[in-house]
């Protein structure tokens, strides 16, 4: 198992030097940049010598007069060797202190949503299944396919519209605005655990939808297997053979699919978060790239492919655990 796990950390390695690349390259592809509008700024200030100073530091610290080949490498090594991601000159600060004062909410909204879409999705999708074509595998396929039909950020507007209209209160944000800006209290983390559960549901309907119809499909899958079949005639009760010998086999997708889901705690629904005014890292890369601010940007997509390599990772070896034929393949 730890030939395993040491193997894929290695894969991940030259993935991730791919990744750079193509990251660093895709911000520097758009003509201009908040950087260079910094430089113009401060140059057309002309003879303040703190200006001038301060631009004879920006060309330095980004390598603006060596080739682009140049300015990716002093980016990596400010990545590797003291943690420098750059500057965020929307925000003027540091792209570290930028990132982290969106992770903390979500982290919070979107492990809130991944944990309603598992809770509620495998129980659901085993119940359809060992209800085959009754009113309970009916009711769960017509939920399903309306939850997977219906788009998030339509739902969001509705709720929006909805609630103004009819309960005359907007669901919009994680706080009221008399403590949006108010320091952290009892009374401003009771407001933040009511305003969280729409949102959170908002984000979670359709991946819980989907991953109903596969945990059914594959339970499905499973229950018709030959050792079920010599389960039951050994007479086994039917609940130690779904949880036992089907449910362990079934589980495998939904591991999978978890893998895939953990970039998705960091960068939260950008276009809900648009709607709903919530403050998530999918709604900062949106405005990062809006803006041109290449150095958030870059970061932000380096952490969520970062995410993903290290969740499939996590998934592997979950399944690895789960299943121990994969670990001999």
């Amino acid at each position: 198992m730890l030939t395993y796990i040491i193997r894929r950390v290695l894969l991940m390695i030259p993935m991730l030097f791919v990744i750079s690349v193509i990251s660093f390259t895709i911000i520097q592809l758009p003509p201009g940049s908040y950087l260079e509008q910094k430089i113009i700024e401060l140059e057309q200030i002309g003879g303040n010598a703190s200006a001038m100073i301060q631009v004879d530091y920006l060309k330095k610290r980004y390598g603006l007069d060596q080739p682009p080949v140049a300015q990716y490498l002093m980016w990596i090594k400010g990545i590797l060797t003291h943690g420098d991601f750059g500057q965020s000159f929307a925000y003027d600060k540091e792209v570290n202190e930028v990132i982290w004062s969106y992770v903390g909410f979500t982290v919070l909204l979107s492990g809130t949503s991944l944990a309603l879409v598992y809770v509620i999705a495998i129980p659901l999708g085993c119940l359809a299944a060992m209800k085959k074509y009754k009113w309970q595998d009916n009711l769960v396929s017509a939920i399903s396919f309306a939850g997977m039909s219906i788009p998030e950020f339509l739902l969001a507007l509705f709720l929006l519209v909805g609630g103004l209209l009819w309960l005359d209160y907007a669901f919009i944000g994680l706080f009221s605005p008399e403590l949006y800006f108010a320091p952290w209290s009892w009374a401003k983390f009771v407001d933040l655990l009511k305003h969280l559960p729409v949102p959170a549901a908002v984000v979670a309907i359709n991946g819980t939808a989907g991953l109903m119809r596969i945990m059914r499909g594959s339970m499905l899958e499973v229950m018709g297997q030959q050792y079920i079949m010599t389960a039951r005639a050994k007479g086994l009760p039917e609940k130690t053979v779904v949880s036992k010998h089907a449910l362990r086999m079934a589980i495998n997708p939904v591991i999978s699919i978890l893998g895939m889901s953990l970039p998705g705690l960091l960068s939260g629904s950008a276009i809900i978060s648009i709607v709903m005014n919530l403050p998530t890292a999918g709604l900062l890369l949106f405005e990062s790239l809006q803006t041109q601010d290449m150095y958030l940007a870059g970061t932000l997509i380096l952490m969520f492919s970062l995410l993903l390599l290290i969740g499939n990772l996590l998934a592997d070896i979950a399944l690895a655990f789960a299943d121990p034929r994969i670990r001999y393949e």
